[in-house]
């Protein structure tokens, strides 16, 4: 089987030669390319050619575009700060009233030189390059995370209880411009979209029905009704929400490695929805051995056996991970 073939039966519940394997890269590609994270994040060939390398050296299964959370609130008009070590951000909140808000237009995600228009030249180039082999996902962050961006995380919490009306409008205009975003990383030719939401991971399971789950099955909703599938990403400890987040309609959910693992498969594989995860990045790889580490994929897998599984840690595979651990965690699933 190719990638592709691999990952998308395993989705839908079909027959694969081994467990997928499917890491989130940023820093780690990018420290291999021998670039500085801020061209990682602006120029969209350095990202392809630092996540096609990763592919080329460790024959992972899917790639994504992912660079940084600031895509949008960029071209919203924020004012950008471009470290050279670390992500981009937002200097300050673009939201703070209503009348910033009515302030807003909604952006062209194909505008010549936006960072959206960046990533989308990033999936046509990657989809070229590897989508016949391998599974190329692009990446839009829903509108939960979206609002605390533009807001800032703690504002925008403070709004969910002082001025939610305010806050379901924020969440309204950024999902319409997400869907657009999204519409266009299809179009780009991204069969899949990986969709961030981790701010989500800090509300209460009240919160989440409110301002949060209904967005992101919105935004789901129009991007199967364009042919395409979803990874729902959600970082942190997202025990109390699981129940709810397997109603967002996703074809792939991430499970970070702070979640009960045994939880997890009982409630994604009762749902007979596909899920990854969740080695602790830190411990599970970054500080492990090539042993340890494939001892702990192994597992996992058996623990997932039977269920729609893919090998993940539980987030962003860090930097400083050494080559031979990460090589082990990607041949695990062979030795099964």
């Amino acid at each position: 089987m190719t990638s592709k073939e691999r990952c998308l039966s395993a989705i839908k519940g079909g027959k694969t030669d081994r467990t997928p394997v499917f890491p989130l890269l940023m820093f780690f590609a990018q420290q291999r390319a021998g670039i500085t994270y801020r061209e990682f994040a602006s120029n969209f060939r350095s990202l392809v050619h630092a996540q096609e390398n990763i592919y080329e050296k460790f024959k992972v299964d899917a790639l994504t575009v992912c660079s940084d959370a600031f895509r949008v609130s960029a071209d919203l008009g924020a004012e950008m700060v471009f470290p050279e070590d670390k992500p981009p951000f937002a200097a300050s909140p673009l939201i703070k009233t209503e009348n910033d808000l009515r302030k807003l237009a909604k952006p062209d995600p194909l505008e010549g030189g936006s960072r959206m228009a960046d990533r989308i030249m990033a999936i046509e180039m990657m989809v070229k390059d590897a989508g016949k082999e391998c599974l190329v996902l692009g990446w839009i962050d829903m509108p939960f995370a979206e609002a605390c961006s533009v807001c800032g995380v703690s504002e925008f919490m403070i709004l969910l209880m002082e001025q939610p009306i305010l806050a379901h409008k924020i969440l309204r205009f950024l999902t319409d411009v997400v869907i657009d975003f999204a519409v266009a990383q299809l179009n780009a030719g991204a069969p899949m979209i990986g969709a961030g939401d981790a701010a989500a991971s800090l509300i209460s399971p009240q919160q989440y029905r409110e301002f949060s789950l209904p967005y992101e099955q919105e935004i789901i909703k129009q991007i199967h009704a364009k042919g395409g599938m979803v990874k729902l990403h959600i970082c942190g400890n997202t025990s109390h929400l699981i129940d709810d987040i397997i109603k967002s309609g996703a074809d792939l959910f991430n499970v970070d490695h702070l979640v009960p693992f045994q939880s997890a498969c009982d409630k994604y594989g009762n749902a007979n929805v596909c899920f990854k995860g969740n080695l602790n990045p830190v411990a599970d790889i970054m500080q492990s051995t090539p042993e340890d580490c494939e001892r702990k994929c192994i597992e996992l897998i058996n623990l997932a056996k039977g269920k729609r599984y893919m090998l993940s840690a539980g987030c962003e595979i860090p930097a400083e991970t050494p080559d031979e651990v990460f090589a082990a965690f990607c041949n695990a699933p062979c030795k099964v």
